[in-house]
């Protein structure tokens, strides 16, 4: 399914969402490379080079195909989902490196399911939501969306990762929220989280109550389980206003700051380019945000309105928690910043998301610019 696109159709194109999205990514890819400097290594940038391109091509198709196509292939998204977060169970590997199973091999090419899953549970749910959106406040509609989202995040805290777990209840959340859900509810919601605390904790694996106990007292253990918050904030304060100049950065090109180019590339921005660094880089992403909350407004179809909602809040949440880590406002988890931070299976879903999100806002009636 085509769209069939001509000059009207070209005046409803997002293109500030997408050259926002190509700035973000050429950011992302040079201060990579500033980050892998020290390790002798191209190989980072190059597979986020490919990764960037692939994903770019990923959306140049999407935008000449119509969206309403993943509507109707809902149950097999779906399906193909959870299958992959069950193989990583059965198959995956990364336990011995990361204290999770979140990474799939097929020969030497790795990819992280979860990853592919957030953008599959996205568009199901959005689905699911839409079909029983005029009955959502019914307890038994609810239960059946919520055992629908809870299959893969359950799966998701096998592995176990709870960082990720969170990302899912977190748009799972927004969307249920945008889709008219009571108050009353997520006020019930957060009461079970509260008096199920002492559960959860008994359940965390020692490496997970360790970030917990470094992030209420960062100073307890500096050359050990708080040593990379340590130095990230440590980069972070270095920075100043202008930075110490890309390239330059002492913690990051002497190797002081572990998994520089992955979770903690605030951090190396922030060192290297300052608070200016920084700011632009949030402006960024206030802008990407910005429009992708505009196409969710102004898109007449639930449905679609509700793809849009659930991406634009898993690259909120995935903001908000990287940067809160990195600064010690939130516990570490392990979460990557979106265009920023290497990951070739991360980048192409991040540019596959905004794909879709470009392929709504063009082919749905009712935007304005």
């Amino acid at each position: 399914m085509l769209i069939n696109l001509n000059k009207k159709s070209f005046k409803k194109f997002d293109f500030l969402l997408l050259i926002t999205t190509i700035l973000l990514s050429i950011y992302g890819i040079v201060m990579i490379y500033s980050a892998t400097l020290s390790l002798n290594s191209t190989r980072y940038v190059q597979t986020q080079i490919i990764s960037t391109i692939i994903g770019l091509f990923a959306i140049l198709i999407l935008i000449f195909f119509d969206y309403e196509l993943l509507e109707k292939l809902y149950i097999p998204i779906y399906i193909l989902s959870i299958g992959l977060l069950i193989a990583v169970l059965i198959f995956g590997v990364g336990d011995d490196q990361w204290g999770s199973k979140s990474w799939l091999y097929i020969g030497s090419f790795g990819f992280q399911p979860a990853e592919f899953a957030k953008v599959g549970v996205i568009i199901s749910l959005a689905r699911i939501i839409d079909k029983y959106k005029e009955d959502i406040n019914s307890p038994k509609t609810l239960a059946k969306i919520l055992i629908f989202a809870l299959i893969p995040i359950g799966l998701i805290l096998r592995q176990p990762d709870l960082g990720t777990a969170m990302v899912f209840v977190f748009f799972t959340a927004v969307m249920l929220f945008v889709a008219g859900l009571r108050i009353k509810y997520f006020l019930a919601a957060l009461g079970v989280v509260v008096f199920s605390l002492p559960i959860v904790w008994l359940q965390m694996a020692d490496y997970q109550k360790e970030r917990i106990y470094n992030f209420l007292n960062p100073e307890r253990d500096p050359s050990a389980t708080g040593y990379q918050a340590l130095q990230s904030r440590i980069a972070i304060g270095s920075g100043k206003l202008f930075g110490r100049g890309l390239f330059n950065g002492s913690q990051t090109q002497l190797n002081y700051l572990p998994e520089k180019h992955t979770d903690f590339i605030f951090a190396v921005i922030v060192e290297e380019l300052g608070f200016l660094g920084g700011t632009v880089l949030l402006l960024l992403y206030l802008i990407l945000l910005m429009r992708m909350i505009r196409i969710a407004k102004n898109t007449t179809d639930v449905f679609a309105s509700l793809v849009v909602t659930g991406i634009a809040s898993l690259l909120f949440i995935h903001i908000f928690q990287n940067i809160g880590m990195t600064i010690g406002l939130m516990p570490i988890t392990g979460i990557p910043l979106p265009f920023m931070s290497y990951g070739g299976t991360f980048q192409l879903i991040n540019l596959v998301c905004v794909g879709i999100v470009l392929s709504i806002g063009l082919h749905k009636e009712g935007l304005s610019f």
